[in-house]
């Protein structure tokens, strides 16, 4: 990796965003309808790459039980509005039609209403009625606390999410969460995240997590950037994540752990090249909040927004660009990326000759930066 003298006294590594890369065709191509999408972490198999952010204004338990009918994964964060309120439907609203120098205030305001167990285990139970694959996700402060409720409603793949997730927590005024021994307990697979790093990711993977999310601050609703100065380009986070992977195979004598990109994932050219740099699959925010089912009514956010200390993030209106199944699978009626996502996949996997997503993953790239 090129180090860049910053000043006398500082250098850093030169890093890429998904834009400043490029996938080269082969001398091969293939037909689409030949190129298979499907993704498979521990017993769990999925016809599309692509779990949905746990995040309000893109996953309820209805998107998350129609994401699943259409191949991917619906992940449902489990200290949103959906167990705190029985019925969200009027904060929701509420949230739409804010204006935007109120908007955080009062999200704080509604957020501050408490988790309840019992909403917890009817959101997992509702999900798992419909016969879908059922994830829910909970940050690192609130995973023990809320865990056996989770567990013991069946959840089938535990997410652990948060701006970022260290395997090596420091707190002088709490224990903090042992992932090693946490992830330990449960009986089933947990995807952590996210990481940056190549050394933050390969601890993560010696918890024992099937997965890990890689990502820190780069979705569309999040102002860490502006807010704490952290930002990591995602082409090259994802790459040194695989990296982390691949040695982490050899060092525990071939247990896999899959790469999830999470973040900067703004269009269907984005999902291509986090596939190609090394991930597994993705998980997507924006662009499903952009759906007509989308709880947000077009408005996005995540949890960073409503904070009640440090907020970082903010509500932000995205429009709507289709019906999910549009956005996953087509048809696409716009050429801006934004629909038809899996479509777009099956098209440049097949022009560079690749027939799945394990291989694609080899295809070549070259750095061309879109803005030099």
């Amino acid at each position: 990796m090129t180090e860049i003298q910053i000043g006398r006294g500082k250098s850093g590594n030169r890093a890429w965003a998904f834009d400043d890369v490029a996938i080269v065709p082969s001398r091969r191509t293939r037909d689409p309808k030949d190129v298979s999408t499907a993704w498979k972490i521990d017993a769990y198999e999925f016809g599309l790459p692509v779990l949905a952010a746990p995040m309000d204004s893109a996953v309820s338990p209805e998107t998350a039980v129609a994401i699943g009918k259409l191949g991917g994964l619906g992940v449902l964060d489990l200290e949103g509005l959906w167990t705190r309120y029985e019925d969200p439907t009027m904060q929701l609203n509420e949230i739409a039609k804010l204006p935007a120098e109120q908007a955080t205030r009062r999200m704080q305001e509604i957020y501050a209403e408490p988790i309840k167990q019992e909403l917890i285990r009817d959101r997992i139970a509702e999900i798992r009625a419909a016969g879908v694959t059922v994830a829910g996700a909970l940050s690192p402060q609130r995973a023990a606390e809320f865990s056996d409720c989770v567990i013991k409603a069946g959840v089938d793949l535990f997410v652990i999410r948060g701006t970022t997730v260290s395997a090596e927590h420091v707190s002088k005024t709490h224990e903090p969460l042992n992932l090693k021994e946490f992830i330990y307990k449960l009986d089933v697979p947990v995807i952590v995240g996210g990481a940056a790093t190549y050394t933050a990711a390969l601890h993560l993977m010696r918890t024992g997590a099937a997965g890990v999310l890689v990502g820190f601050g780069g979705g569309a609703a999040s102002t860490t950037r502006k807010v704490l100065g952290i930002h990591a380009p995602m082409a090259t986070a994802v790459a040194d994540v695989a990296g982390a992977r691949r040695d982490y195979m050899d060092e525990s004598g071939g247990r896999y752990v899959h790469v999830i990109a999470d973040g900067g994932l703004g269009t269907s050219g984005d999902i291509v090249k986090a596939i190609a740099v090394g991930a597994d699959a993705v998980m997507l925010g924006t662009v499903l909040a952009r759906a007509e089912e989308a709880p947000g009514q077009g408005w996005h956010w995540g949890q960073e927004a409503f904070n009640k200390e440090l907020p970082r993030g903010h509500r932000v209106h995205v429009g709507t660009s289709g019906t999910l199944e549009q956005i996953l699978n087509g048809p696409s009626s716009s050429a801006d990326g934004t629909t038809n996502l899996i479509g777009a996949l099956r098209r440049s996997m097949a022009t560079t000759g690749y027939s799945d997503v394990k291989e694609f993953q080899r295809v070549d790239v070259v750095v061309a930066p879109y803005n030099s």
